[in-house]
């Protein structure tokens, strides 16, 4: 029976390009996790978009003396483009920026403050008394309470991972001018994040299923017991309160980027011509919503958000979260301003998509931080997708249309038993593959799936149909025949990591149609199907990429 399963991404701030770690901290899993969904016939939703309101987008426009709107259009554009070119094939992505998500995000924020969940109160924040301006938490930087990083930001520390208000900071200091902010009394609305705390024990608890890092992270908060938080800022670029009186307020970016899963899922409903459609998703206690986030994001996803979809009522709470950790370059972890990562328009303007895919998969931060280092991705290259996938591929067609008049050959009924074998373990590993796959284990499942590659490659070793032809031709063609048969089943096995090559070895192998639309599942091949002039599925890199890409970081 057919699942419906939504893949909620991360919202990225739309102040400058993707890089690698944030395609394998979020993107890259998501789509992998996706095009399996669809293979499988399951209905399948793919959503996200640009965060707007973001402050990293006012500052970078501040910093370039330029305009939000400007901002955002070109890191927007720039973001569709990657997508493309890399083959995050998303259903909708979209932005914050749009009068539907608008409209949602005051929805959800009148449903709650009905319920008396949202509440007006005064509080302290801080004031740049050189800008004369309050400022967004993002907009102060100082020491961390808890763990003593310095570069901690006024919602949040990237070092930890533990959300605080900008008054816990130490040593506290304005973006704006470096000023040391003074604390101020305002007026704003309040989340009660406290009314939800006991539910979200009871409701996280069980969730064994989560990641442990996740699932711990969560339980810790929760028993710490969650605080109000405040949902409004003193800024003009943003969602309006909708509260009389509230005209110089505007709805604060960590409340209402959340809710751009619900009002993505709405958008494209309405864009599909079926209104209601995202009801499917976030009304039917059977659709799963996983979210893919990286591990910096959980406290918004796993306790934030849940309490948000609580309050309102009726909408399906999240199934999965399961955040990745970093992936750190060279040694080091990724940083803009040092320019310290892999940007991924320049990626792509110079190499291609799949072996980044592949390499990115292989080593995917499931569990813990890893390294991503170009020595790495040129072995992966060489060894793995050339020597073991591509090289099967090339020379089992090559040889068969030199010595079988470029068709599938025929073969022996009943195979040999290692024939057999290799088909049916091809056919399992459809189920260890999608299993490992529907667990978000990834690097898992791209093994299993090279394993099978790498079996198919002793077989035609073992048997050595180059040989046989001319002594017993008929176990050359059952040989290639079968081979045939295995890179046609390894063609959908990879299609979800290597969307671009693996659509090419399904037609090298004589396959017609589309990879997705034949589903999880081998495609046979029958005797004498014609087969085209083989070609390299990828190129051999040579090392001296090494040191020049190397080169090119932080320069």
């Amino acid at each position: 029976m057919a699942e419906t399963v939504l893949a909620a991404v991360a919202w990225p701030y739309a102040n400058s390009a993707l890089h690698a770690g944030q395609i394998a901290g979020a993107y890259l899993p998501a789509d992998i996790f996706s095009r399996y969904h669809r293979m499988r016939g399951n209905r399948t939703l793919m959503v996200s978009g640009s965060d707007v309101h973001g402050t990293p987008v006012t500052i970078r426009a501040e910093e370039e003396g330029s305009t939000p709107e400007a901002v955002i259009e070109r890191a927007h554009a720039s973001f569709l483009d990657t997508f493309e070119r890399f083959g995050i094939a998303f259903d909708l992505f979209t932005s914050t920026g749009t009068a539907n998500h608008a409209e949602v995000t005051q929805d959800l924020f009148l449903r709650l403050h009905e319920q008396g969940h949202i509440y007006e109160a005064e509080m302290t924040m801080l004031f740049d008394p050189e800008a004369e301006r309050f400022l967004p938490d993002r907009y102060v930087e100082g020491e961390c309470p808890y763990c003593g990083y310095d570069g901690a930001r006024g919602d949040q520390c990237d070092e930890c991972g533990r959300t605080m208000d900008a008054l816990d900071l130490i040593g506290p200091r304005s973006r704006l001018s470096e000023a040391t902010p003074e604390p101020r009394r305002t007026n704003h609305c309040f989340l009660k994040l406290s009314d939800f705390n006991d539910q979200l024990l009871e409701w996280v608890d069980p969730q064994t299923h989560w990641r442990p890092a996740v699932r711990n992270f969560t339980l810790g908060l929760l028993r710490e017991g969650l605080h109000d938080r405040a949902i409004t800022r003193d800024i003009e670029w943003g969602v309006p309160v909708p509260l009389e009186g509230w005209d110089e307020k505007r709805i604060y970016v960590w409340f209402e980027a959340v809710i751009g899963y619900l009002s993505a899922t709405k958008e494209w409903a309405q864009q599909s011509g079926q209104p209601d459609a995202w009801e499917a998703w976030w009304k039917d206690p059977a659709a799963r919503t996983v979210y893919f986030q990286g591990k910096d994001n959980v406290p918004f996803h796993t306790t934030i958000w849940p309490s948000m979809l609580l309050g309102y009522g009726g909408l399906n709470l999240p199934y999965d979260v399961p955040a990745n950790q970093y992936v750190t370059i060279s040694g080091s972890k990724a940083s803009s301003s040092r320019n310290w990562a892999i940007w991924m328009p320049d990626y792509l303007d110079r190499h291609d998509p799949d072996p980044l895919r592949y390499g990115l998969t292989a080593m995917m931060p499931e569990t813990s931080d890893t390294d991503f280092t170009w020595a790495e991705y040129v072995r992966r290259n060489n060894d793995e997708l050339v020597a073991r996938w591509g090289n099967l591929v090339h020379r089992v067609l090559t040889l068969t249309r030199r010595h079988f008049d470029a068709r599938v050959p025929g073969a022996e009924a009943p195979p040999a038993p290692e024939s057999a074998a290799l088909l049916a373990r091809v056919d399992a590993a459809f189920d260890e593959v999608g299993a490992d796959i529907d667990g978000l284990r990834l690097r898992a499942a791209l093994q299993a799936a090279m394993g099978v590659a790498q079996e198919a490659n002793r077989y035609l070793d073992e048997r050595a149909p180059w040989a046989a032809v001319r002594e017993d031709r008929e176990s050359a063609a059952e040989t290639l025949s079968t081979a045939i048969q295995a890179i046609a089943g390894l063609s959908s096995l990879l299609q979800p990591f290597l969307p671009f090559t693996s659509p090419r070895a399904r037609a090298l192998a004589g396959c017609e149609g589309e990879i997705e639309a034949a589903g999880w599942a081998r495609t046979p091949v029958a005797p004498g199907t014609p087969l085209p002039e083989p070609a390299p599925l990828f190129r051999k890199l040579d090392e001296s990429l090494i040191d020049e890409e190397e080169a090119r970081l932080g320069q």
